[in-house]
């Protein structure tokens, strides 16, 4: 009885109905290695960054203690709010790269690589100034106001002001990486996001507390790390696009080619990014002010915040990296006419994600106290009172891991059918309307710890995965147009 419950979720027979096929369907075991061929490399490029960052955090807390994490994790939204442009942009480029791969128009994949660069260039010249002009006040914004220590407020606002000056450099580079994904390149964006970050780390190593002869810069250290990394990920990015001769890849840029607006492209990536954009600042705004209400809960319970929040954005790169998956192959399966495929390659990708998200789980539970005492030195002040708090609520990260990574990769699958605009629309009221308000409640009227927050807020993760599956399964997107 289990053996045929279990054939009927996994076996591609079950997962495209009769009636939706349009020609001959891949074997079981090939489909699932077509899944993986794309997604192995994303996901490993996504975790392995996440880990990376995780020691970044972990070389913080571990040296210079709980003051310091909050100081780093206050500017998180409010860059992240910036971000969130070129994170529009580029599930823009990776979706519309996939279709006309599909379509085997390579000339209109350039195109689109470069028209991106161009506007990536210059909204992220306009942003930069903004923030370092604004830097204290967006500071104040995110939750400054309520800090229980002056340094931890100023020390922020120096990480931020540093971070900034790297806003083009991240830009550009994100881009780059999109349009690879969108023509599964995945080990390409691999390798420059992996070695990026590790050059993140030893620089970190070297400025945070002063070794190898170089300064002790301690949390201007972290920052200055950050940028030199990204940097260095931005060179490795362009190489990718600059070769030419016999070794040019499919998508290739220089200095020759028309480097001009294209109306025809800049439409297709404002139909797709432009539902993007209102998708991703509404979730950036909700993430805003559920950031500042746990601010308010004071420098330890934020700090045990932060250390949840990594394992978080590492538990959902998973999900991202099968999502990245699923937004190729659906895209490039719909420009080949066979939306079939693209429905069987969706749920394969989210078959992935219910084991990833039992194993994650499971993990997270057994070793939670391990985990925190990972990011925050013994000595530290309040260290304990740290590693309490994270451990209480890395049980409720582990509860809602099947419905998040789910989520994660229906919305990549949906994105690369063209379906921005519903995913916008539920991915924005979630985050934006539901998660604050939960969280408001939480803290301010029942006054509940973080656990409670957590439980609270991140419910409406639940309520994207009712939302994401059941109109990914309708096929209601085969006939979207990008």
């Amino acid at each position: 009885m289990a053996a045929e419950i279990l054939n009927r979720f996994f076996h591609p027979e079950y997962l495209v109905k009769k009636e939706y096929r349009l020609g001959d369907m891949p074997s079981g075991p090939q489909a699932y290695k077509n899944v993986l061929h794309i997604a192995l490399p994303s996901v490993a490029e996504m975790v392995l960054v996440s880990l990376i960052s995780s020691i970044d955090m972990m070389m913080v807390g571990n040296v210079l203690g709980a003051e310091a994490l909050s100081a780093i994790g206050l500017p998180t939204q409010p860059r992240m709010l910036m971000l969130c442009m070129f994170f529009a942009l580029n599930v823009g480029v990776t979706s519309i790269v996939a279709r006309r791969k599909g379509e085997g128009r390579q000339q209109e994949a350039n195109s689109t690589l470069r028209n991106a660069m161009m506007i990536a260039m210059m909204l992220s010249a306009v942003l930069m100034t903004f923030a370092l002009i604004f830097a204290r006040p967006l500071m104040m914004l995110a939750g400054g106001d309520t800090a229980d220590s002056e340094k931890v407020f100023n020390d922020a606002v120096d990480y931020f002001q540093i971070m900034t000056y790297s806003l083009p450099i991240d830009a550009l580079s994100m881009c780059i990486c999109a349009a690879q994904r969108g023509v599964g390149n995945t080990k390409i964006t691999m390798r420059v996001r992996v070695l990026s970050n590790l050059s993140n780390v030893f620089f970190n190593f070297c400025l945070i507390g002063g070794n190898l002869g170089f300064p002790r810069l301690e949390v201007k250290g972290a920052a200055w790390a950050s940028v030199i990394g990204l940097t260095i990920g931005l060179f490795m990015a362009l190489a990718t696009v600059l070769v030419s001769g016999k070794h040019k890849g499919y998508l290739h840029i220089s200095r020759h080619d028309r480097w001009k607006f294209d109306k025809d492209t800049m439409l297709a990536i404002g139909k797709v990014s432009g539902n993007a954009a209102v998708e991703q600042l509404g979730v950036r705004f909700g993430f805003f002010i559920y950031a500042r209400i746990l601010f308010s809960l004071g420098t330890t319970m934020y700090a045990a915040n932060q250390i949840c929040m990594q394992l978080l954005n590492l538990t959902f790169t998973f999900g991202d990296g099968l999502g990245v998956a699923g937004t190729a192959l659906v895209g490039q399966n719909l420009g080949a006419k066979r939306w079939d495929l693209s429905m069987l390659y969706g749920k394969i990708c989210q078959r992935y994600a219910v084991i990833v998200s039992i194993v994650i789980g499971s993990i997270i539970v057994i070793f939670r106290y391990q985990l925190a005492g990972l990011y925050i030195g013994a000595n530290t002040p309040n260290a304990d009172q740290v590693i309490q708090y994270a451990a209480q609520t890395m049980l409720v990260l582990a509860a809602i891991q099947p419905f998040q990574i789910s989520s994660v990769v229906l919305s990549g699958s949906l994105r690369g059918a063209g379906d921005n605009l519903y995913v916008a629309a539920v991915a924005t009221v979630c985050v934006s309307v539901v998660r604050p308000v939960m969280a408001y409640i939480a803290v301010h009227v029942l006054g509940l710890g973080l656990a409670g927050t957590w439980i609270f807020g991140l419910s409406e993760i639940a309520l994207r995965f009712i939302f994401f599956y059941p109109r990914f399964a309708s096929g209601k997107w085969k006939d979207k147009k990008v």
